[in-house]
């Protein structure tokens, strides 16, 4: 995990006064933010140092360039998009908050703020891009032969194996940094939710990491969740690539999480089915009572 110190903060606002209390609120709590007084400002920023920030605080209205703007911008780029925006806006309507989190804004804050929310929120996605760029370094060092591969079929149990996994099987994908995020959070939510039957809301009671990784392990090794395996089937011809992946759970109301939900988004988990969908794969299918789901990416002509 990131410490506040480590944490490299973009704050962009163009009120004074929400950017001084913004700055306020993070160097109490260790953070050295660094700040812009508009989107056009920020991303000039973010250009010059695509890899220097882990967190953009992101204001919705501003002059020149608004955040839904930058939001797009950022998107487009290939060495920012994965870059984690928390929108934050006085505008708390729900087609405002559906605007930001369609356009990839998966974090929300909104005014006036809440300091416990604020540092919570940029802690949670600060610590987010950290696992993603662990499991871009494992990514890096997989095996580009596996672009051969035309079928096969994975067994896995943990969430180191369902990490490791994700991370080779995603060298195989047209955009191994895109279909590894997609394939990390499908398989994570078929150990955590489907054979280890943790709920939606037994997760969000988890008030540390500490405590959610001490229960998924204590679950593990429950007498009946130690059999239990998540299967991962391959399958490539010409047209696409096909992710069928299946747990041994009870299934879930898959429909809860399959579009965004304004009342979830200042949870800090539940986006892994949205970020998949948006980022990772041309499609995603549930099927059954939820405890399958097929996810492919559309390959090119000769791709």
């Amino acid at each position: 995990m990131l410490s506040p110190e480590e944490t490299r903060v973009l704050v962009v606002e163009d009120n004074q006064l929400d950017r001084k209390l913004l700055t306020l609120h993070l160097t109490s709590h260790g953070y050295q933010p660094r700040t812009a007084e508009d989107g056009a400002e920020a991303w000039e920023l973010l250009q010059n140092e695509p890899e220097g920030f882990d967190v953009v605080l992101l204001d919705r209205s501003m002059p020149r360039m608004g955040g839904i703007e930058l939001l797009g911008r950022m998107k487009e780029h290939d060495r920012l998009r994965m870059v984690p925006v928390i929108l934050q806006t006085s505008a708390s309507a729900p087609e405002n908050i559906l605007e930001g989190l369609r356009g990839g804004a998966y974090y929300y804050l909104t005014k006036p703020y809440d300091p416990e929310m604020l540092i919570a929120v940029v802690s949670t996605a600060a610590n987010d891009y950290e696992e993603y760029r662990e499991i871009q370094e494992q990514l890096r060092k997989g095996l580009k032969s596996l672009r051969l591969l035309r079928e096969g079929v994975f067994k896995l149990q943990t969430i180191q194996h369902a990490r490791d996994v994700a991370a080779i099987i995603a060298t195989t994908c047209p955009d191994p940094p895109a279909a590894v995020v997609g394939l990390t959070e499908l398989l994570l939510n078929a150990v955590e939710h489907g054979n280890l039957g943790i709920t939606y809301e037994e997760k969000s009671a988890m008030e540390t990491k500490d405590e959610w990784y001490a229960e998924v392990d204590r679950r593990m090794h429950l007498p009946e969740n130690a059999p239990k395996r998540v299967e991962l089937r391959y399958e490539r011809d010409e047209q696409e690539i096909r992710f069928i992946i299946r747990d041994e759970g009870d299934g879930f109301d898959w429909k809860r999480f399959f579009d965004v939900d304004p009342r979830r988004v200042f949870d800090a988990h539940g986006r892994g089915i949205i970020m998949a969908r948006g980022l990772s794969f041309t499609a995603i299918e549930y099927r059954d009572k939820g405890n399958e789901v097929l996810a492919t990416i559309a390959l090119k002509p000769a791709e």
